[in-house]
């Protein structure tokens, strides 16, 4: 057997040889805490000025910066990082290739190493417009890798598989790419490259469950066995009172294989949608067992069995438990219930369920463009069963405004931290729900906080990148402006902090520690040697 050096070993223990991690979904593991073990990372940053005449970065003018790229002008879709590889969902203002111009969701792949473009997926939008596919958001799927295939879910709410490694290996599964890219554009097949995605795979939601996005298709797939979970976006019409198909499923479960469909809810949200539903699944093991955690459109939260279970027509994931997050006070008022979207009344839970210590954490919140309003965190049990709305809360803080955000809980610490749409971030214990500081951005967050290293990493729509210390105290540690809003979250991958802006995908690092200095080696010069 072979073993690490005693140099190394000297190394590892001086904070000098850190451990090479992907982040290869959103949340970074299945229980979608967003935490890192990595060490060594800075807290301070430039993000440099601009080439001029030019939107590019001179990266001369930079601290703590390995590299930046340029993205679209709206990116949503959150990093992922696995094999040497950079994922980003963003839109086409920037087009890379010039047989597609104009309105288009765009996933962009970079190297690791040194930031260069690698392949695009291009998804065209949708014949029946903004109702299903809005103006210019482009993909907002966070890309999930697992071995040398990607899954993710499209602007025109398809689940959709692809090659890690795009054209530049040759065509690995279906063969109508030049056909899909230019779809409902009136335009001719494409020509396909290199640059270029490789699909394995597409289920389309909305052909084959009769799925009606509302405006947006957002979830961010998990993989448990076989088979990969994604919610399906289904939601109401135009008119905000009819949702056109209250009986297809909120989540599904595909072979990921095959992409042939497995499993659908039982759960009957359709009926009650109070709008959309843009929730990522995430995972846990309960009693030995896997259990799918789902944010509704109706305000509860539901756990699925992940293992489907066959009737007559069809199979399904059934319903564990589940726990309306909305109090009464936020439904009903003076007898009679409060309508939605009202600042007072009741939410649905957009945000993604955090699995840690046998526990699940998530707060409710709305579509941003309902504004500010109450909120909730709620901290449930996930070992009982049935409706546990009544003995399955642990704690609770109302003291959050509506938020679209996931929380982040260090495990050093036991501390809690989430931000909210009004702008600001919380420190809580996770344990009890007890509050011990806020940070007001002065801005929206759209995004998450990310915990790693002892710093809360976090962005805002005023492009403003803040670390906060993990402590019991605030502790601001420094704030830089990106120069164009950051509506999604910091991640860490293999000692890299990658945050997209609007506009660019920073990759930042400690530039010191990288390089190495007269007392100390270059990270990336050590040698992991086995002992003879």
């Amino acid at each position: 057997m072979k073993t690490a050096s005693l140099v190394t070993i000297a190394l590892a223990a001086a904070g000098l040889v850190s451990q090479a991690q992907d982040w290869s979904q959103w949340g970074g593991t299945l229980d979608r805490n967003m935490y890192s073990p990595a060490k060594n990372l800075p807290d301070r940053f430039d993000p440099g000025k601009f080439k001029k005449g030019t939107e590019d970065v001179d990266l001369a003018t930079t601290k703590n910066v390995k590299w930046v790229a340029r993205l679209g002008t709206q990116s949503y879709g959150n990093v992922t990082v696995a094999q040497g590889k950079v994922f980003v969902g963003t839109n086409n203002d920037n087009p890379r290739d010039p047989q597609h111009q104009g309105d288009r969701g765009i996933v962009k792949v970079f190297d690791e190493k040194t930031g260069d473009f690698l392949w695009q997926l291009v998804v065209p939008k949708l014949k029946s417009g903004k109702v299903n596919d809005w103006e210019n958001l482009g993909v907002l799927s966070s890309s999930t890798i697992e071995g040398d295939r990607v899954y993710l879910v499209t602007s025109r709410c398809e689940v959709i598989c692809l090659d890690i490694n795009g054209f530049a290996n040759g065509n690995q599964g279906m063969q109508e790419e030049a056909e899909y890219v230019v779809k409902d554009t009136g335009k001719p097949p494409a020509k396909i490259g290199p640059k270029d995605a490789d699909i394995i795979w597409v289920y389309d939601m909305m052909d084959q469950l009769g799925v009606f996005p509302h405006n947006a298709s957002n979830s961010s797939p998990i993989i448990v066995g076989d088979l990969v979970f994604v919610c399906t976006s289904n939601g109401q019409d135009w008119t905000h009172v009819n949702i056109p198909s209250p009986l297809s499923p909120s989540y599904i479960a595909l072979n990921k294989n095959t992409g042939e469909f497995a499993a659908e809810d039982d759960a009957g949200i359709g009926p009650k949608i109070f709008h959309g539903q843009w929730a990522s699944p995430s995972a846990g093991k309960v009693g030995g067992k896997w259990q799918i955690f789902a944010g509704g459109g109706d305000g509860f939260l539901y756990a699925l069995d992940s293992e489907p279970r066959k009737s007559e027509d069809s199979s399904f994931l059934r319903k564990v438990w589940w726990f309306d997050a909305n109090p009464p006070e936020y439904r009903m008022k003076d007898g009679k219930p409060i309508k939605y979207p009202a600042a007072e009344g009741p939410s649905e839970i957009n945000a993604t369920p955090v699995f840690y210590k046998n526990r699940v954490y998530v707060p409710i919140g709305q579509d941003p463009e309902h504004g500010e309003g109450v909120g909730r965190l709620v901290c449930v049990d996930p070992t009982k069963s049935g409706d546990i709305t009544g003995n399955g809360l642990i704690w609770d803080y109302k003291g959050i405004h509506r938020s679209i955000s996931t929380v982040s809980i260090d495990p050093a610490t036991g501390l809690l931290f989430v931000g909210d749409f009004s702008g600001f971030v919380h420190c809580l214990d996770a344990e009890t729900g007890k509050l011990y500081w806020t940070h007001d951005m002065k801005a929206h967050m759209w995004g998450s906080t990310l915990v790693a290293d002892g710093k809360v990493y976090v962005g805002d729509e005023d492009g403003d990148l803040v670390v906060l210390a993990v402590a019991k105290e605030k502790k601001l540690l420094s704030e830089t402006n990106l120069n164009s809003p950051v509506y999604s979250t910091p991640v860490v991958a293999n000692g890299v902090i990658y945050v997209a802006s609007n506009s660019h995908l920073y990759a930042f690092h400690d530039s010191a520690r990288a390089a190495g200095t007269p007392d100390q080696p270059a990270a990336t010069d050590v040698k992991i040697a086995p002992a003879k």
